[in-house]
């Protein structure tokens, strides 16, 4: 409140310095997001930390401190900020690496190939007192407050199951993007590049999200089936079942599909259904009695959260215990035996596309976000059906 005769002047946010881990491939989104904030004078980007120092042409303008030595460029740049979109495996001791400087986090999803890693990331960060957002954007959508909302409120009677469902397509050169794309180990190290836990991790996340049960001590059961179409080591046709808050949360993947689309979350009621397409913020919501009905949604950029909530005490949306859930699957997947190859009479070619095909693949991921069951549960002749498919045993300390 102004006293009489006073005007009052908003206060000024200084930008915060940032340095970005990673600048290339998904990299560039972070490139051009930080550059939107920086435009809105809340950052300003102080250093970029590439093996191989990037060109200005590639950039798109003069460029900012540049080293390969992580640590060396946030002590010369001061940073009070650091994004990490760097390969799976160097999460964690980037993010320590940061976080006994004491600067606070951006860390790309999956946060770490293992759960032991996960927790040494997690307990160290905490150690160090600094903030930490995990990179789903997903989980920044105005939808899922909504959607919760509509739950609690009863609109699709007791709430049943998630199911998620993603059906995309990836050519040969995505999995030869980097030494470590489609890997499950690089060099004795763990990578866990998979459909579920990297390009479609959001699909699993997201529906965890919905279901209420988002730490790790929420899971109790967890259930896999992975395979590969693609000459890889990781899954890039798979599925898995989390039972978690006594319900089921099942997603279907495949980076094979025929014709890609939107992925999306699908919770399940007694009396109805929620279907979040969570790329697109879209929300359908289809009712006993009532019509169809859909609305969109405004999103939460994580990283403007996490300075929100560095200026203003702004609650973090996806803070590590936030990813627990999930990381129980990461570690389950990781357990798993390897992923099988697919026979040659369950996949094609198109060699105009450069990729490879499942046919009917489509179909059958969106059937187990559905009905909540495995592939082996469908009658797909390349996953026979095992009436007691394992279930990982899943602990937490």
């Amino acid at each position: 409140m102004s006293t009489p005769g006073t005007t009052s002047t908003p206060a000024v946010r200084t930008p915060v310095p940032v340095v970005l881990a990673g600048a290339r491939g998904h990299g560039r989104w972070h490139v051009e997001n930080i550059r939107r904030l920086q435009d809105q004078g809340l950052v300003r980007l102080v250093g970029i930390c590439e093996l191989t120092p990037l060109t200005e042409e590639e950039y798109g303008g003069e460029l900012p401190a540049q080293s390969d030595d992580f640590g060396a460029l946030l002590d010369a740049t001061g940073a009070r900020v650091a994004v990490v979109c760097t390969p799976i495996p160097t999460h964690t001791d980037l993010a320590l690496t940061a976080a006994r400087r004491g600067v606070h986090l951006l860390l790309e999803k999956p946060p770490a190939p293992s759960y032991a890693e996960f927790r040494r990331m997690a307990d160290g960060v905490a150690e160090a007192g600094v903030a930490c957002q995990i990179g789903f954007q997903s989980l920044g959508s105005l939808a899922l407050p909504a959607i919760r909302e509509l739950i609690a409120d009863g609109a699709i009677g007791e709430p049943r199951g998630v199911g998620g469902a993603g059906a995309w397509a990836r050519d040969e050169a995505y999995f030869r993007r980097a030494p470590w794309a489609g890997r499950r180990r690089l060099n004795g190290a763990d990578v866990i590049d998979g459909a579920l836990t990297n390009p479609l991790a959001h699909a699993v996340a997201t529906g965890l999200a919905l279901n209420g049960t988002t730490r790790a001590e929420d899971v109790t059961g967890i259930e896999t089936e992975l395979w590969h179409a693609n000459a890889i080591e990781a899954d890039d046709t798979s599925c898995v079942r989390v039972t978690a808050g006594g319900r089921a949360v099942t997603v279907a993947a495949t980076l094979c599909a025929e014709h890609p689309g939107d992925p999306y979350v699908l919770v399940h009621g007694s009396r109805g259904r929620i279907t979040f397409w969570y790329k697109q913020d879209r929300v359908l919501l289809q009712r006993a009695d009532h019509g169809p009905e859909e609305y969109e949604y405004g999103r939460t950029d994580l990283l403007q959260n996490l300075l929100d909530h560095l200026t203003t005490g702004a609650e973090l949306l996806v803070p590590p215990a936030a990813t627990g859930a999930f990381m129980q699957v990461v570690e389950a997947i990781r357990r798993a035996p390897d992923p099988a190859p697919l026979p040659s009479t369950a996949w094609r070619s198109l060699p105009a596309e450069r990729r490879r095909v499942v046919p009917g693949v489509d179909g059958l991921v969106a059937a187990a976000a559905d009905t909540l069951s495995l592939y082996s549960e469908l009658g797909v002749d390349w996953a026979p059906y095992r009436p007691h498919a394992p279930r990982e045993e899943v602990t937490t300390r």
